[in-house]
């Protein structure tokens, strides 16, 4: 087995992020937890892999206004492998896996994108979308057949080697790490060239369909504002910017706070619109993970594992 000793780079927490990449050129990202009994050296990925598929094709939905994406390669990923094909587990020689070596948290572009990899411009990992949206208003614009190249990135945050598991299982450690990778790649998508939206979450049962039971979220870098942000941010045009802040003394004076922590607050809202539903909002206004400060991003580790223990507990 072939090994690259890989460049580290500290981040909060003690959290340390090495990138590497996969046999096809895939981004693949290492998030080491802190005091990580691994090392620098890891496996470099031997596989022979087919070539990347072509950017999916968005259509417009004339009735809403929705984009929708129409990627067929997804209909070639892995459905419900068994344990020793998992393709989020570490490589062995009878699993060739996506990720070549052992790892605590590690993040990769999806091979079966939804958006991607395609971007509007060139860079120096993916190639110019042939027909990006041009604008906002171009996105906005309404009419019979119109289509746009699907820029934008898709990637999968593996939260452990483990086969089962949920981000409420995870250890506080875990979860800082998890967090940690999460601001990171929110930061670096948002800075993508034609992302307007970049979106983390997790990935868990197989009602909502779910194709693997291993402990896994994914990251959307979307080429356009979706739909829910867009009616909340008319909301907010339409109330005040102080919405949250208003929500959350609110909520705080309620009886149905879940959880409160220093600078984060779980809640089930007012108007829950499923059977189990929490909302965790911090104490102050932050654009995203990536621009809260890392003491106060650190402290999300207290709640937001807690809180997905307590819903894991009642599904």
């Amino acid at each position: 087995m072939n090994t690259d000793s890989l460049t580290a780079e500290p981040l909060g927490a003690g959290v340390v992020k090495r990138p590497t990449r996969l046999a096809d050129g895939r981004e693949l990202i290492y998030f080491d937890d802190p005091g990580t009994a691994l090392g620098a050296e890891r496996a470099v990925d031997a596989r022979t892999l087919d070539p990347r598929p072509t950017t999916a094709t968005m259509r417009q939905d004339v009735l809403t206004g929705d984009w929708i994406t129409v990627a067929s390669n997804r209909q070639n990923r892995a459905f419900l492998p068994p344990a020793h094909l998992d393709p989020l587990s570490p490589q062995t020689p009878t699993n060739p896996s996506e990720i070549p070596s052992l790892y605590d948290v590690a993040v990769f572009e999806n091979k079966s994108p939804s958006f991607g990899p395609a971007l509007d411009v060139a860079t120096s990992d993916a190639p110019a979308a042939v027909d990006p949206p041009q604008s906002d208003d171009d996105l906005e614009h309404l009419g019979l057949g119109r289509t746009r190249t699907s820029v934008g990135r898709c990637e999968v945050v593996c939260f452990s080697p483990a086969h089962e598991g949920s981000f409420g299982s995870l250890s506080r450690t875990r979860a800082r790490t998890v967090i940690e990778a999460w601001a990171d790649r929110t930061a670096a998508l948002s800075a993508l060239p034609g992302i307007r939206q970049v979106f983390p979450f997790e990935n868990r049962g197989q009602e909502i369909g779910v194709t693997l039971p291993h402990p896994h979220g994914q990251i959307y870098a979307y080429p356009y504002v979706t739909p829910r942000t867009h009616r909340l941010l008319d909301t907010i045009s339409r109330t005040s910017n102080d919405l949250f802040a208003r929500i959350l003394a609110f909520e705080s004076a309620g009886e149905r706070v879940v959880l409160r922590g220093e600078h984060w607050t779980a809640f089930v809202p007012f108007a829950a619109r499923w059977p189990v539903e929490v909302h965790v909002l911090p104490h102050r206004h932050v654009a995203d993970l990536a621009r809260d400060d890392r003491r106060r991003a650190r402290r999300a580790r207290a709640v937001l594992p807690a809180a997905a223990a307590r819903h894991r507990r009642t599904v």
